[in-house]
């Protein structure tokens, strides 16, 4: 399963090239703009996204992924509906053809007859990624699963409200970037569809940095199968946890400026000054706690998906780390316990809808989350927050 690894690298890479060809010009990316509505519109947001650049990512992906795992096409699922309207009213079913010239007329329909838009796009998604592999650590990993076992988890652009606004700011070395473009993430996780453990995570970040050339992008991988942990990402080593109380420079949490103010305001007395941060897009907050830009990202409301946090989910469990959800944990009524640097309950799986729920709802982490790498800093978290909301 190697070979999965290393192709879902190279189709994150060419997911991460349309996401900049689509905001290489402002005018054409405008044309790509459409609002969600109804049941796939997630409830979080005044006004949530999606774009056309979405649902090619997601369909390319898809397409590519079957194409060298038939086996598992039906069990590949994205974010997205690849239904999208045009200027006329018309309904369009978004798919990859078997050529770069096909693919630009069916997307031509989308673009109300903008061929010029049309065959960039086209161009991008037949492009093979340009991604040096040699680096990456993959060929010496035995991956002891078969893709009949498997499936895939995609987010074609995860904080798609960033990336559409576009805003380009700088992070200071070792902190995190609170909003703008380097938010913005295409996130592929693979579970276990007898369980739903993550065990595979690809992140690309395609606005890492930006040369005299244009955005260059980075990509992280973990692989978390068994004894078989692997990451291109060295666990970040683990600090002192002591409160401000005790003089220590406490936790760094991050979390959504909208989050619960009976939350920030309970887990406060555990961060130093600056240290309760805030920060866009559920994926790169994640991302912030694998890199130990944060200690945890913490998550009270049920407004993140699948999608999401699948990928991610598999590079922290790589690391020693997970995720659980928030509202089991506080729930429980007995103490948990680490077992090989995880949390023994509670951990999120991928392979259960709710059942009960509609449109996107339907695979909602419902009870919020944590996201960690240090299992005893977990446990002071729920602890903090018991009883508090």
């Amino acid at each position: 399963m190697a070979d999965l690894l290393k192709l879902l690298l190279r189709v994150a890479e060419k997911a991460a090239n349309v996401a900049r060809v689509c905001r290489k010009e402002a005018p054409l990316f405008q044309l790509l703009v459409q609002e969600k509505t109804g049941v796939d519109k997630n409830k979080k947001f005044v006004q949530d996204f999606k774009t056309l650049a979405d649902v090619v990512i997601q369909e390319m992906i898809r397409h590519d992924v079957g194409a060298q795992f038939p086996e598992m096409i039906d069990h590949i699922h994205g974010e997205e509906s690849n239904k999208f309207e045009n200027g006329l009213g018309e309904s369009v079913i978004v798919t990859v053809c078997g050529t770069e010239k096909e693919t630009a007329a069916l997307l031509a329909t989308v673009l109300d007859g903008d061929q010029t838009a049309a065959t960039l796009l086209a161009h991008a998604i037949h492009q093979d990624a340009k991604l040096t592999l040699t680096d990456t650590g993959t060929d010496d990993l035995h991956i002891p699963l078969s893709p009949s076992d498997l499936g895939i988890w995609i987010d074609p652009i995860d904080a798609t409200s960033q990336y559409i606004e576009g805003r380009e700011e700088a992070a200071a070395e070792g902190r995190l970037c609170p909003s703008g473009l380097q938010c913005a993430l295409v996130l592929i996780g693979v579970y276990l569809r007898a369980t739903g453990e993550p065990v595979m995570g690809v992140i690309n970040q395609p606005f890492n940095h930006k040369d005299p050339t244009g955005w260059k992008g980075k990509h992280f991988w973990g692989v978390s199968c068994g004894n078989i942990k692997a990451c291109s990402v060295l666990r970040p080593k683990d600090r002192p946890a002591e409160t401000t109380a005790a003089g220590g420079p406490g936790l760094s949490v991050v979390m959504s400026s909208s989050e619960k103010q009976t939350v920030k305001e309970a887990l406060a007395p555990l961060c130093g000054p600056d240290r309760l941060m805030y920060a866009s897009g559920a994926g790169y907050k994640i991302l912030c706690v694998i890199l130990g830009l944060a200690d945890v990202y913490v998550l009270s409301e049920g407004s993140t998906f699948k999608w999401d946090s699948c990928g991610p989910h598999a590079l922290l469990r790589a690391l020693g780390g997970g995720m659980v959800d928030l509202k089991e944990c506080l729930h429980s009524s007995g103490s948990s316990h680490c077992q090989g640097g995880h949390q023994d309950q509670g951990e999120l799986t991928y392979h259960q809808p709710h059942t009960e729920s509609t449109g996107a709802d339907h695979w909602a982490n419902q009870g919020g989350l944590v996201a960690y790498l240090n299992c005893q800093i977990l446990h002071r978290v729920i602890g903090e927050l018991k009883g508090k909301f």
